[in-house]
C-alpha cells in the first residue's frame, strides 16, 4: 500500500482512538448507565392495586458508576432522591465487581490515548518494528477492546445477576419492599460497546494497511524453516 494511503488509514484510526478514550470520560461522569422502574410492592399489595391504580406505585431510578437519582412512588406522588456508591451504597452493592468497572474504564481511557498518540507516530513518524510499530498498535487496540468488553460483561453482571437496581432502591427503606418493574441500559453503557468496536475496527485497519496479525510472520518462518530442513 502506498505510504501516503497508509498515513490517511493511521490518521482515521488515531483520531478513532482519541474519540474512544473522550467517548469513555464522558460516560465515567453521567448517571445514565441504567434507566428503570420501580415497583412499591408493600404499598401495591396493601390497596390490591391493579391496571392505572398501579401506576402510582412505579417510580424511577436512573444511575451511573458514581451516582444516581430515583423517584419514590407508593401512592402518595412522586418523592425525587440522589445517592451516591461511594461511601452510602458501599455495604449493599457487590463493591469488588463496581471498582473493577471503574478501574477497566479507566485502564480503556489510558491504551486509547496511548493507541491515538502511537497511530499518530506511526502516521507521520519513523517507527521502529517493537511496540513503537504495528506490534504495538495491536496491543494497544487489543488491551483497549478487550477492557471495554470486560466493563459490559462484569457491569452487566452486577445490575442483572446481583439485581443492584433493586438493592439501591431497598437502601434505608424500613417497612416498604421495592422491586425492579423494568430495566434497560443507558447511552453510557451502548458508548462502551462502540469504543469497543472501534477498537476492533482499528486492528482491522492495522491489517489493512499491509501488516500481519502479530505471530502470523513467525509460523510462516517456522513452516518454511521445516520445508528447508526436509530438502536436507
Amino acid at each position: 500500500m502506498p505510504a501516503q494511503q497508509k498515513k490517511i488509514i493511521f490518521c482515521i484510526a488515531g483520531v478513532l482512538s482519541f474519540a474512544c478514550a473522550l467517548g469513555t470520560a464522558a460516560a465515567i461522569g453521567t448517571q445514565l448507565w441504567v434507566k428503570g422502574t420501580i415497583l412499591c410492592k408493600t404499598g401495591a399489595l396493601l390497596v390490591n392495586a391493579t391496571g392505572q391504580e398501579l401506576e402510582k406505585f412505579i417510580g424511577e431510578i436512573q444511575y451511573g458508576l458514581f451516582y444516581g437519582e430515583r423517584v419514590r412512588q407508593c401512592g402518595l406522588g412522586g418523592r425525587p432522591f440522589q445517592f451516591s456508591f461511594f461511601p452510602d451504597l458501599l455495604k449493599i452493592i457487590p463493591a469488588s465487581i463496581h471498582v473493577s468497572v471503574i478501574l477497566f474504564c479507566t485502564v480503556l481511557i489510558i491504551f486509547a490515548l496511548v493507541g491515538a498518540g502511537f497511530f499518530m507516530f506511526n502516521a507521520f513518524g519513523s517507527p521502529y518494528e517493537t511496540l513503537h510499530g504495528p506490534i504495538g498498535l495491536y496491543l494497544w487496540s487489543f488491551i483497549a477492546c478487550s477492557c471495554g468488553c470486560l466493563i459490559m460483561i462484569l457491569f452487566s453482571s452486577e445490575v442483572k445477576i446481583h439485581h443492584l437496581s433493586e438493592k439501591i432502591a431497598n437502601f434505608k427503606e424500613g417497612s416498604f419492599i421495592f422491586k425492579t418493574h423494568s430495566e434497560q441500559f443507558a447511552n453510557s453503557f451502548w458508548i462502551i460497546l462502540v469504543c469497543s468496536l472501534v477498537q476492533f475496527l482499528n486492528a482491522l485497519l492495522i491489517r489493512f494497511t499491509g501488516f500481519e496479525f502479530p505471530f502470523s510472520k513467525s509460523k510462516d518462518l517456522g513452516t518454511t524453516t521445516g520445508a528447508v530442513d526436509l530438502m536436507y
